[in-house]
């Protein structure tokens, strides 16, 4: 990698830290009541109580949505940059593994399903059942699409892409009969799972995807050398010593744990993963050791960015985030595509 690029990335890494700071503080100051962190920290230097409302508003409603809008978003960046490496394909994504097909399978299964259940158990798990249901719908549907594409220890990508549509095909299909036994209660709330929010974040949320998601993002960020290695063709990479299958595996474990777990907690939410490494291609080049760290911060940031603009837009009210995700997303990924229609072969 030329000095021009190393030093651009490590220009990229403190320029993404030090925006991210500064909008995660900007993030805390802007919601439905009138309460501001800068008096709010003054109070604290002073050494005075903040009032019960500050309280509640900055630490249980505010910095848990700013936490997992940070951890939501650096998962499905780099889960995106991770299949776009794997498949060596520039529209990759998470979903083609299965996972948001799965996990949204899972969450529909929850939030109707939960209507048949006894009364004192829709009482005592309800809060928590949509996002473990999530979560185990996308590990499942990314172990059966493993095990499909698996034969003899080397697993295809090929086949992997292609049970990948059929899974979200068969998921699609499930999850259309589950919203037609539905009723309107249970409509309205796949209607904002399946938009994609982070209105109920909360710190048990946090630390419940918390650990998963920042492991998985390190172990992707670990898989740099061996996406590099990838880009060259298996049979290239596994000449130069590469463990092509310890890779791939590595890959699709992190991306399933990475992506369950953001899409548990926080619905579906589009583009992050598909516009933060073509951009940050452009910027800094291909190389997947610095990529990866810059998807981490990059995504992090325009999910944030995204929620502020989700609260602020049509206040009091909220937009769900995936609306504004999709919205500022679509026009980027085509202008990205005109921009290299000609260098790209898809």
């Amino acid at each position: 990698m030329p000095k021009s690029r190393v030093s651009r990335a490590r220009h990229m890494h403190v320029w993404l830290a030090v925006t991210l700071v500064v909008v995660g503080l900007f993030s805390l100051t802007i919601g439905a009541t009138d309460v501001s962190l800068g008096p709010a920290l003054q109070k604290v230097v002073r050494g005075q109580a903040l009032t019960r409302t500050e309280a509640i508003v900055l630490w249980d409603i505010r910095a848990p949505r700013l936490a997992l809008g940070v951890l939501v978003g650096a998962a499905l960046a780099v889960g995106g940059t991770v299949m776009q490496g794997l498949f060596r394909n520039p529209l990759a994504d998470p979903g083609l593994v299965g996972v948001s097909a799965g996990a949204g399978l899972g969450a529909i299964s929850a939030i109707v399903l939960v209507g048949f259940a006894p009364a004192w158990l829709a009482r005592n798990v309800g809060d928590h059942l949509v996002p473990v249901a999530a979560f185990l719908g996308g590990w499942g549907s990314t172990l059966l699409l493993y095990r499909v594409s698996t034969r003899r220890g080397r697993t295809s990508v090929a086949t992997m892409l292609l049970a990948g549509i059929a899974l979200g095909a068969l998921a699609g299909a499930l999850s259309g009969i589950l919203v037609y036994i539905s009723d309107d209660r249970q409509l309205r709330d796949l209607t904002f799972w399946g938009l994609g929010s982070l209105g109920g974040a909360s710190w048990a949320k946090a630390l419940a995807a918390g650990p998963i998601i920042v492991i998985s993002v390190l172990a992707a960020c670990a898989l740099g050398r061996g996406l590099n290695g990838l880009a060259l063709g298996e049979a290239t990479a596994a000449h130069i010593g590469l463990n092509v299958q310890r890779v791939k595996n590595m890959a699709i474990l992190t991306v399933a744990a990475a992506t369950g777990a953001a899409v548990a907690v926080s619905g579906g939410i589009g583009f992050i993963g598909i516009v933060v490494p073509h951009l940050l291609r452009l910027a800094t080049g291909p190389d997947h050791r610095p990529l990866l760290i810059n998807a981490a911060l990059l995504g992090a940031l325009l999910l944030v960015l995204a929620d502020v603009i989700a609260r602020v837009i049509i206040a009091p009210a909220e937009l769900p985030i995936g609306i504004v995700t999709a919205v500022l997303g679509a026009p980027v990924f085509l202008w990205i595509l005109l921009r290299q229609r000609g260098m790209v072969d898809l």
